[in-house]
């Protein structure tokens, strides 16, 4: 790092202060602090969750998973689908009940056990999944990137994750929500700029598209999208070569939890202006989300091809396979020119801090408004903003410690792990919506401890890899249970949920009509029929059959490809 690039970066954190400080003075009731005042345009909308959602740990956790797996986690990337959903059958339902929260709206479905249960799953998924795993990332850039700043490159990684966690926490605690979504719009901008750089230097030292087809040529297993059902020598339930079964049965599930129910996703569509605003807001983010594969994954291989060479050398694992998680910043540092390497540095931190914030936030108004507020109902709207700002706090502090259980864990990956831990949580979330929405006869009841089996199950095979990983423990019962491939487990979780949910609901009493008005399909009024159909025309129609369009064509160009067939060109 240059004076060049450090100067890059200055100018960045003023923009940052000034957005700040421009939000801070709007800051006077609940509305305000978590939902930005319900002003937000689609556009501001739609970059606010690609921001949220791509952090250090796309970037990051992509590049390392292309280099080591090629496409195999490109199916993630490509749920720009399920924003579709989020946008067309969700949205309506939770922007016109007026609710905070997720958990606030299964309160209104169900009954406030469900709203109780929800709320702390939620919270505990945040400091094991987001907070930590964006923290980690984005340390490990310090880490490759000033070795030597502070002592050794192990007091790096510290520096830069507690810097950046109490940058990004101070912004978020004065700033609010607003402030959140619009550093996210401009921090969407240099984002795809660094990653745009990165590609653009690492092709032209590889030699071009043909030349990563000839390196990947000779390893093509190890670089398809769709993947066998069977691994050589190993059993098929402890395959973690992403089979292609448990990619279609996992994936659409952990994908309709997190963009369609999940807190710190729906906040940004419930911020904005209308129901209009925000259906296009979700329709804007699908289009920015088709593009996570190439930006992200396919540097990844470039980095893994350029090591091949002996162009670049990034650091390798005890087994002497490379680390996938710092070929990012290795390439960073070993490839681009001084200025470009401030500007993807500042496209590194905007993603981290962008992440983060959104997940501070959203944190604290689960915990203010479904916990705190349910405690102690008659405060002054002062005084939850302040105990939002305080909840900020604890999350930062939860997420650190977390950190060093979570490096043990991430053995294959930071986004394999991601991946993984949401798959455990995901299940039991996703059943009770779906089902919550289109059938009016799930009770509160069935919902509750449906919550509560899958939430149990999920974090029991989490504790038990986490044991299983300390101890090097492979075989027996523990070791058995840890290495059960982590797709498997979560589509038998869905199945389970689901199950103990209907079952549950038709042996007890059926909510009341009352109960469940305007809260599913099948009960909405002519009324909420008329406003949702007001809320769209042609222009989204057209918009959704584009995203959709291109999820295609880049699932076809993605499957068709023959890696094999090196006088062929590289479609990606």
């Amino acid at each position: 790092m240059q004076l060049l690039d450090w100067t890059l970066v200055g100018i960045y954190f003023l923009g940052l202060v000034w957005i700040v400080k421009w939000s801070a003075g709007k800051q006077q009731t609940t509305t305000d602090y978590f939902l930005a005042g319900r002003h937000a345009g689609w556009l501001v909308v739609g970059a606010s969750l690609f921001a949220s959602n791509v952090g250090s740990e796309h970037i990051v956790g992509l590049a390392g998973n292309g280099a080591s797996s090629g496409m195999a986690m490109a199916h993630w990337e490509l749920h720009a689908w399920v924003m579709i959903l989020l946008g067309w059958v969700f949205v309506p339902f939770y922007y016109r009940s007026g609710v905070f929260t997720m958990p606030e709206f299964l309160e209104r479905r169900f009954d406030s056990r469900t709203r109780w249960v929800l709320s702390i799953v939620s919270l505990i998924a945040y400091v094991f999944t987001k907070v930590s795993v964006t923290v980690y990332a984005g340390a490990l850039v310090f880490m490759t990137l000033l070795p030597d700043t502070f002592g050794t490159p192990e007091n790096a990684f510290w520096v830069g994750a507690i810097v950046t966690v109490l940058l990004t926490g101070v912004y978020t605690v004065f700033g609010g929500l607003r402030a959140v979504m619009y550093t996210e719009v401009a921090q969407t901008v240099v984002l795809l700029l660094g990653s745009f750089f990165i590609t653009w230097f690492g092709l032209g030292k590889l030699g071009g598209w043909g030349e990563l087809q000839s390196l990947a040529a000779a390893q093509k297993e190890n670089f398809e999208l769709w993947r066998p059902l069977v691994q050589e020598g190993v059993p098929w339930w402890k395959n973690g070569d992403f089979p292609w079964l448990g990619i279609l049965i996992a994936s659409p599930v952990i994908g309709i939890w997190y963009w369609c129910t999940d807190q710190y996703i729906v906040q940004r569509t419930l911020a904005a202006k209308g129901l209009k605003d925000a259906r296009r807001g979700a329709l804007f983010g699908g289009f920015l989300k088709i593009w996570p594969v190439m930006i992200f994954l396919i540097p990844g291989m470039i980095g893994w091809g350029l090591h091949q060479k002996g162009i670049i050398s990034i650091p390798l694992r005890p087994d002497q396979s490379i680390d996938g998680d710092q070929v990012f910043a290795t390439m960073v540092a070993e490839l681009l020119p001084v200025g470009l390497r401030g500007l993807v540095v500042a496209g590194v931190m905007s993603a981290l801090m962008s992440s983060l914030a959104s997940l501070f936030n959203s944190c604290a108004t689960l915990f203010t408004i479904d916990i705190y507020e349910k405690l102690k109902p008659s405060k002054t709207q002062k005084h939850y903003v302040f105990v939002g700002r305080v909840a900020t706090v604890f999350v930062v502090i939860a997420g650190l410690v977390w950190i060093p259980i979570m490096k043990d864990m991430a053995g294959g990956g930071i986004y394999k792990y991601l991946q993984a831990v949401q798959g455990y949580l995901a299940p039991p979330i996703t059943a009770v919506f779906l089902l919550g929405l289109f059938w009016r006869r799930i009770n509160a009841t069935g919902a509750f401890w449906g919550l509560i089996l899958g939430f149990v199950l999920g974090m029991a095979k989490l504790v038990v890899e986490a044991i299983a990983n300390a101890n090097d423990i492979t075989t027996g019962f523990i070791g058995n249970i840890a290495t059960f491939n982590f797709l498997y487990y979560s589509g038998a979780l869905m199945i389970i949920s689901c199950v103990f949910v209907v079952v549950l609901s038709l042996m007890t009493d059926k909510p009341t009509d009352e109960k469940v008005k305007g809260l599913t399909y099948g009960s909405l009024t002519v009324e909420d029929k008329k406003a949702i159909r007001e809320s769209w025309n042609c222009w989204d129609v057209i918009a959704t059959v584009v995203v959709l369009g291109l999820v295609l064509a880049m699932y076809l160009y993605l499957s068709l490809i023959h890696i094999s067939e090196p006088t062929r060109p590289l479609y990606i």
